[in-house]
């Protein structure tokens, strides 16, 4: 029985029509209404993780996202995180966590991912780890991509946060799901989630609403588009700092 996620959802949700946020998610359908599967999302913000597990409601899912332990360790999010039946993600011993997502996945869950692991100071894809289609090929679940696209403006890597903003477009994206099998080129099938991941992302891109004015170089708005935010090299360098 669930006594933790669906007042979660409900307090988001409050926020959301509070905040004014204008969401637009999209490609829903492609979430199965039962059976596992794994969402791999792409990361903007600290936020994505709520808006990328938006995606399964109308389906009736609920995901399982992994988050690095760090957070389960909060005095006030760890009790949330546990309650919701995420996933604890130790960076400096991942197997267990691997193993604890592939028994949800062949229990029929829906487990959320970030690809990428940590978020994209450029807002463009970052390369990605091969997690995501290892454990779908060994749980026999799809795996789906899913790109949020907006959030960032709320709350990301290296800007203040502004939770209070009002009227911020979030774009939410769902991509078809395609299988991996045990015995496929994982590499390949991970570089092919990428350029999912990607076209998603570019979509979404030129979907958003709010464009700059002329002359603006917004910092939200990767550099390819015009915006002030590093290139993707440039953002690799802070990674490493």
């Amino acid at each position: 029985m669930e006594l933790v996620y669906p007042p979660v959802i409900l307090a988001c949700k409050t926020l959301f029509r509070v905040l004014d946020l204008k969401l637009d998610v999209q490609g829903s359908e492609h979430i199965p209404a039962s059976g596992g599967a794994v969402l791999a999302c792409t990361h903007v913000s600290y936020l994505d993780f709520i808006f990328c597990g938006l995606a399964g409601l109308p389906a009736g899912r609920r995901t399982r996202f992994m988050a690095k332990r760090e957070i389960f360790a909060n005095r006030v999010a760890g009790p949330l995180m546990r309650g919701m039946r995420h996933i604890s993600v130790d960076r400096d011993a991942g197997q267990a966590s691997y193993r604890q997502a592939v028994s949800a996945l062949r229990a029929g869950e829906v487990v959320g991912v970030f690809p990428e692991a940590t978020i994209s100071q450029s807002f463009t894809v970052k390369g990605i780890k091969t997690g995501a289609v290892r454990m779908a090929a060994e749980a026999g679940v799809p795996v789906i991509p899913v790109t949020v696209w907006g959030s960032q403006r709320l709350w990301t890597k290296g800007r203040p946060k502004n939770l209070t903003q009002r009227h911020v477009p979030v774009l939410i994206r769902v991509g078809e799901p395609f299988q991996p099998a045990p015995q496929d080129d994982q590499d390949a099938l991970t570089q092919d989630l990428r350029a999912r991941m990607t076209a998603l992302l570019d979509q979404a891109q030129r979907d958003y609403p709010d464009t700059p004015k002329p002359g603006e170089a917004p910092w939200w708005l990767p550099a390819h588009l015009g915006g002030s935010a590093p290139t993707p090299e440039e953002a690799a360098a802070r990674d490493v700092r």
